[in-house]
This record gives C-alpha cells, structure tokens and sequence, in this order.
C-alpha cells in the first residue's frame, strides 16, 4: 500500500490569535510609550513654571531687604516679643532678602484623611510678602502629585496635577484667597524671623504675656495671627482667630501652625519641626507635619 506523506516544505499558515496578540502588544507599546512621552513633557512644563516662579520671588526679594534692627524700637514692642527677639537673636540679627528651604515629613491631602510622605521646596522674601512652595506627594507606586502656592505682588496661583500633567487643583486669585497667601507668609516667618521685626509689613499688639498679635500688612491687604511663646521666648505656635472652611478643595496656609525643634543657623534660633493644621470649632486638622532638611539665607 502506498501512502502519501504530507509535504514539508511550502507556505505555512499563521496563527490568527498570534498575530492579534502581536498586533495588541505593539499597539500597547505605542501607547505606553506615547503616554509616557505626554508625562515627560508635562513634567518639563510644570518644573519650568516652578522654577520661573521661584525666580520671579527671589527677585522681589533683592528690592527689599529684612528691616534693620534699631534697639530703641524694643521698648515699643509687646513684652513676650521682647523675649522673643531675645531667644531667636543672641547677638545682633542678620539682614538677609531672602530664604530657601527643603522640608520632607507627611503630608494629607484635602478632604482626605490618610497621610503620605511628601517632600517640599520653598523660596520666600522676607521684607515683603511673596512665597513660592512646591511640594512631591505620591498617591500610590508609580502615581505621584505635584502642587504649587505661588504669592506675590497680592496675588497667587494655586496648583495641584496628578503626575504633573493632570489638573486637579486650579485656583487663581481672588481678594479671599489673596488675603490667605498673605497670611501663609505670616504663618511660615518663624522660619526667617528677621521678617517679624520692627519696620518690616509686621506690626505687634499686645495680647497678655505669653502671646501677642502680628498683624502683616500689604498691597491695601491684611491679615493676622496670634503667636504664642514659652517662658525663655521660643515661639511655640501660631494660630488664627477665625475659624477655618474645612471643606474648600485646598488647605491653604491652615489656621494653626506648630513649632519646635529650635537650631542656630546663621545666628539666628530657627525651629525646624512644624506641624500645620487645619483648625475649626476649637479642634485641631493636622495636614502637613515634618522637619526642615536644609535652609538658606541670602
């Protein structure tokens, strides 16, 4: 009996669910890859216009310096900032336009309630108002969020992008946010205490004799926070008089700021723990709480 062997040679069929996967995998590629080329620009955009507004602070800064110390002033001021100046200034305090600074802890974003370790930067002038803070928070592996409070000449720009190319947070100026920026300025000064004394945009007023009120004032605006101080004159915290809105979509500058963890640096006692807080009906929301790395006076 004869029987035919099938051939070996000639065209062989290809397999039509090879081939989709092989076309999916590629179209996956492209996609991955053309995404990724989308972040990476974003990621440029958004670190440009971070460092644009940093420079723009710092060049306010260079027209007005910290005010100049004049002892006589001392009389004039409120008895627990007397003590104050004493702690913070052992020796006669430095001018200096500006501050930089690292900081790194935790962070909760708005309306939430878990805390994730954040990173931030901050350039501020300190014989007027204007700040500049960015800030890294992942929000899980691979998926981070980069926010921005940019103030100055009166006015600020708030922002918040998923994987710095989704908008989440977009907040332009408005008299209300306005005068928040400005009181975020008050609120962080501790950190460049030349900034509180005589002749600068803060005025003191006498409260009792462990806490008076610093009142900054700019640009036709005004805002206010009572500042609290131990026996030897370190300032242990800062809060509002008002309450605070805990349902906006951002945090603003909190209601309630914390300090401690006093250093000298550059001759001067600077705390470099902080725990900020939102603060309503008496209760106290902390939201970004941690240790300054590194500080810069210029």
């Amino acid at each position: 009996m004869y029987t035919r062997k099938p051939p070996t040679g000639g065209i062989e069929r290809e397999d039509p669910l090879a081939t989709r996967l092989q076309t999916a995998g590629l179209a996956l590629a492209t996609g991955i890859a053309a995404l990724a080329a989308v972040i990476a620009f974003n990621v440029h955009l958004t670190e440009r216009d971070i460092a644009d507004f940093e420079t723009r602070v710092a060049a306010l800064a260079q027209s007005r310096p910290a005010p100049v110390w004049d002892p006589t002033s001392k009389a004039d001021l409120p008895e627990p900032v007397q003590r104050y100046f004493r702690f913070t200034f052992p020796g006669e305090p430095p001018r200096y336009r500006s501050v930089s600074l690292d900081a790194s802890g935790q962070f909760r974003r708005p309306l939430t309630d878990d805390f994730n370790p954040t990173t931030a930067r901050q350039v501020i002038a300190v014989g007027l108002p204007a700040l500049m803070f960015s800030a890294t928070t992942p929000v899980f592996p691979g998926v981070w969020a980069r926010a921005y409070d940019f103030f100055a000449n009166g006015e600020m720009e708030m922002k918040a992008k998923i994987l710095s190319t989704l908008t989440v947070v977009d907040e332009r100026e408005t008299p209300e946010l306005n005068e928040i920026s400005l009181r975020r300025w008050l609120l962080e000064s501790a950190l460049y205490p030349a900034a509180l004394l005589p002749g600068g945009p803060v005025r003191w007023e006498a409260l009792d004799d462990h806490s008076a009120r610093a009142v900054v004032s700019w640009g036709g605006m005004r805002s206010s926070m009572v500042a609290h101080f131990a026996p030897d004159g370190r300032m242990t915290h800062m809060q509002t008089e008002v309450d605070g809105d805990l349902s906006t979509p951002y945090h603003g500058s909190g209601e309630h700021v914390a300090r401690s963890g006093y250093e000298k640096v550059d001759g001067q006692m600077i705390p470099m723990e902080f725990t900020i807080s939102r603060m309503a009906a008496g209760q106290l929301h902390p939201f970004w709480r941690g240790r300054v790395g590194q500080i810069r006076f210029d």
